[in-house]
């Protein structure tokens, strides 16, 4: 590692194919690489597609001291505040869920601010729900839902989500973020909502500029935090349009690349 990394103040890492290995864990390191960051002044955001109960639960002895940026970054959560909510409207929201019916092979998520949605308990779709989501109601309607905002619609695609219920919503990406976030995963959520927005709303809440910011990422629902950073990592297992839109390359998730990185930028031997 030659990269120089200096004054950075805001580091963000994506989850699934980044900062968790293939078998959903975390570095041996991390936490140690956390409490030097934190001694350093130095913020670390979690941003994923993952809920933020679920990511929550998961940093449990730092939960108090880090930020979330949940739900593809419809909701940012920091010290019992939340500092973005970008819910869907409720009639745009159910007409997605109506269309994503449609699609052979599917299973629909309705994400809320309280908890998720589901009315399928097929069991290969609940084992990818449990993965991603620590509060799930299920309800006979996804369409009957009322007292919540709507952070996003998950559609779990088991036949492959780019190559098929992406084709169904990708025409609508002029009014709608549509984005792939997994093999099996396809996000819809509100235009202004994304990785990239939450990034540049820590930015501006704690006078951050991208030359002193850090991410990781792997997968296309990153690409606009990709870009609000001077210092973008793909990973080495990074979709190819991720690697084309990042100035740099981390080692795979497998290899904890980001915490290699972050040793590095903090000067940790192991």
């Amino acid at each position: 590692m030659t990269i120089d990394l200096p004054g950075i103040r805001l580091v963000a890492a994506d989850m699934d194919g980044t900062l968790l290995n293939d078998h959903n864990e975390l570095s041996p390191d991390f936490y140690d690489v956390f409490e030097v960051m934190k001694a350093n002044n130095i913020l670390f955001a979690a941003a994923s597609g993952r809920q933020f109960y679920n990511l929550q639960n998961r940093f449990l002895p730092i939960k108090d001291d880090m930020i979330f940026i949940a739900e593809n970054g419809s909701y940012v959560f920091y010290k019992d505040e939340e500092l973005l909510v970008q819910a869907l409207d409720r009639d745009i929201a159910r007409a997605q869920l109506e269309e994503a019916r449609n699609i052979q092979g599917t299973f629909s998520i309705l994400c809320g601010k309280k908890q998720a949605y589901i009315e399928n308990q097929s069991p290969e779709f609940l084992a990818n729900v449990n993965l991603y989501y620590d509060r799930v109601k299920v309800v006979e309607d996804l369409l009957l839902v009322e007292d919540d905002e709507f952070l996003k619609i998950a559609i779990c695609d088991l036949a492959g989500s780019e190559a098929n219920s992406y084709q169904y919503f990708q025409h609508k990406q002029a009014e709608l973020q549509v984005k792939i976030s997994g093999s099996i995963w396809l996000d819809i959520s509100h235009k202004l909502a994304n990785k990239g927005k939450a990034m540049e709303a820590l930015q501006q809440r704690f006078h951050i500029s991208p030359d002193e910011t850090l991410v990781f990422g792997d997968y296309l629902n990153d690409l606009e935090m990709m870009q609000s950073a001077t210092y973008s990592f793909a990973m080495e297992n990074a979709h190819p349009e991720i690697k084309k839109h990042s100035r740099f390359e981390a080692k795979s998730n497998n290899e904890n690349g980001v915490t290699e990185v972050l040793r590095h930028m903090l000067n940790i031997k192991k």
